[in-house]
């Protein structure tokens, strides 16, 4: 019986990764006959929706249908002790949630991997795709990155671009990095040795840094210009969600566009009400707010929620 010889290309791989975001890179890998997903990481399960009730991450679900094992370390000392990473090739690691200990980093074979939604060194950190927006740049990419013990700072395997649209949300631009993530990854691994060897140092004086978002962040402060207001809606959308308190109202703001009539109102002011929009006065123009969100209720459009309740906002004399 003779030996066959395993195809060199073929990379045993883990993975560690939560959110949608993960999912979608992580189904390309499971679907590439050159490559090998041994073992999922994934965050623990918890609380979520109204009832609050405890649901696997998109990972997980992804793994499970794939019948891929799953390991949910709560801690990165829990990591650290996992020598199953010893024996792949490379951990893949896209917005998992947990920090790396240095000494996980070295344990496979390549070392860790990581697909990041920027182009780096811009906006190394947690938030990179809403600060890309919040900051109003026009492009932004992902950056296939070989992980070491700082943030976001490894060498460069691979990068890619792609345009920032006037009305991109962080939903919308997540979605779109994702699948150019996935493209990126299956083409860094292929040859992934090659590419190690001519990967690029990173210039740190280049580096912006794009923390992670606050809650209290996403409250709208009227005094900004009206761009600004905008970018940030779009930026805390799907979350946090920007939101205010108009007319004694509280609104969580989805969507809005910016006008350019100056207003002639304080800050803050409700300068029009109506099917069309529900237009305020900011620091420099107004914002036209066309989707929000009452306390307690679903999101809806300004034309709905004013045929329900018309005299809702009061436009100043």
């Amino acid at each position: 019986m003779c030996n066959v010889r395993p195809d060199p290309k073929l990379l045993n791989l883990s993975f560690a990764g939560t959110p949608d975001i993960a999912a979608v890179i992580l189904e390309a890998l499971l679907k590439s006959p050159q490559h090998k997903v041994r073992h999922v990481y994934t965050q623990p399960d918890r609380p979520s929706g109204r009832g609050r009730k405890t649901r696997p991450g998109p990972v997980k679900q992804l793994a499970q249908q794939f019948a891929i094992p799953i390991k949910q370390p709560a801690t990165p000392d829990e990591l650290n002790q996992d020598t199953d990473l010893k024996g792949i090739d490379a951990l893949i690691v896209v917005a998992y949630g947990l920090i790396l200990p240095a000494s996980v980093l070295s344990l496979p074979r390549h070392g860790c991997i990581n697909v990041h939604f920027s182009l780096l060194p811009r906006w190394r950190g947690a938030a990179p795709v809403q600060r890309a927006i919040e900051a109003g740049d026009r492009e932004t990419g992902i950056s296939i990155m070989l992980m070491d013990s700082g943030v976001d700072t490894g060498k460069i395997l691979l990068q890619d671009s792609c345009v920032i649209g006037n009305t991109d949300t962080a939903l919308s631009l997540s979605e779109r990095l994702a699948s150019l993530g996935s493209d990126g990854l299956l083409e860094a691994l292929n040859g992934l040795e090659t590419r190690i060897a001519n990967s690029k140092v990173q210039d740190d004086s280049a580096a912006t840094y794009a923390r992670k978002i606050g809650k209290q962040e996403a409250e709208i402060d009227w005094r900004m210009d009206a761009q600004q207001i905008e970018r940030t809606i779009r930026a805390f959308n799907p979350a946090p969600v920007a939101f205010t308190s108009l007319d004694n109202v509280k609104i969580r703001v989805w969507e809005a566009v910016t006008l350019d009539a100056a207003s002639g109102r304080e800050p803050g002011e409700v300068v029009a009400y109506g099917p069309e929009g529900l237009d305020v006065a900011t620091g420099s123009g107004a914002l036209r707010i066309l989707t929000l969100q009452l306390e307690g209720k679903k999101k809806q459009g300004i034309r709905e929620i004013h045929n329900g309740y018309p005299r809702l906002f009061v436009p100043e004399k």
